[in-house]
């Protein structure tokens, strides 16, 4: 019986792991072995030439390889860290407003938020990139209104990757504002009961009791919201094509440009590769920190 349901759990696993494997697992051991290589994308594997760490090398020299490879890293980075900073503050109040009970419209709001995770990129894109118009843009008209002159939105090397972002956490916000809620609703009511009985005031309840309680919700939205922004390449391509003087040039982005514009594909390789080691960390750090907290509290 145990060898006859063993072959049964294998053979219902075996369509879902076997796509895996040829649309995840292969695509990964590929670019990872392109990566040691000199190659290019206009030819077959077959040419591919093993140079060892050499693209890796070129990444962190000085040469311009290196140079624009670090700009289109640390405009990742910068993206990445005020994404996660604007949306994880902002799903936490907007799902205690749509959690209260204390006044109606919370169904209303939370179908309203979770739509603008549901609008395709490409609109969202052309609708911010005419928001953000210098001329007739209505945030620069608002702007006019208290006397505060237009800005160059998505013109300016100081604006236009904060601009994106800002795009970004308007379309995100709403998918983990769905989060939120659902871990709100997980904390027992029982618990604030309690907490109201001993004197505890609004703040010290979700200090001690909510934000604790959320932990676990807060790790899985932070790494989503990590790994959704690290991808990030509609907006880019779209409205800015990596500019104004490279400002708003990512990492995937970046990777377009030079293993397939440029045809280099090995150099593209190493750049995903260090891109996907870049995120392991970065996730392990997360999970490592608010553990560490859990295990503290």
């Amino acid at each position: 019986m145990t060898g006859r349901q063993t072959r049964s759990t294998i053979g219902m696993l075996a369509p879902a792991t076997g796509l895996i494997a040829i649309f995840v697992l292969v695509p990964m051991v590929l670019t990872i072995g392109l990566s040691f290589t000199q190659w290019s994308t206009q030819t077959g594997f077959e040419t591919a030439s093993f140079v060892g760490l050499a693209n890796f090398t070129d990444l962190f020299g000085p040469t311009s390889i290196g140079r624009d490879f670090r700009a289109a890293f640390g405009n990742t980075a910068i993206y990445t860290a005020l994404s996660v900073a604007l949306i994880l503050p902002l799903s936490v109040v907007l799902g205690l407003l749509v959690h209260q009970t204390f006044a109606p419209g919370g169904i209303v709001l939370r179908t309203v938020l979770f739509s603008t995770y549901m609008v395709p990129m490409i609109a969202v894109a052309l609708v911010w990139s005419k928001l953000y118009s210098p001329t007739e843009g209505p945030i620069n008209q608002m702007l006019g209104w208290v006397g505060i002159p237009p800005q160059t939105w998505l013109s300016s090397p100081k604006t236009a990757l904060v601009s994106i972002v800002i795009l970004n956490v308007w379309q995100q916000v709403g998918y983990f504002t769905v989060l939120a809620v659902a871990g709100l609703t997980q904390i027992p009511r029982s618990l604030y009961e309690a907490a109201l009985v001993d004197g505890a005031s609004a703040w010290m309840q979700f200090w001690r009791i909510t934000l604790p309680l959320l932990r676990n919700t807060l790790l899985f939205s932070a790494v989503i919201a990590v790994i959704n922004a690290v991808q990030v390449f509609e907006p880019v391509a779209l409205i800015t094509q990596g500019g104004p003087v490279n400002s708003t040039n990512v990492m995937t982005y970046h990777i377009r440009r030079v293993g397939i514009e440029r045809a280099q594909g090995g150099l593209g390789s190493a750049m995903a590769v260090t891109l996907m080691l870049s995120l392991i960390v970065v996730i392990v750090i997360l999970f490592a920190l608010l553990r560490d907290r859990g295990e503290q509290r």
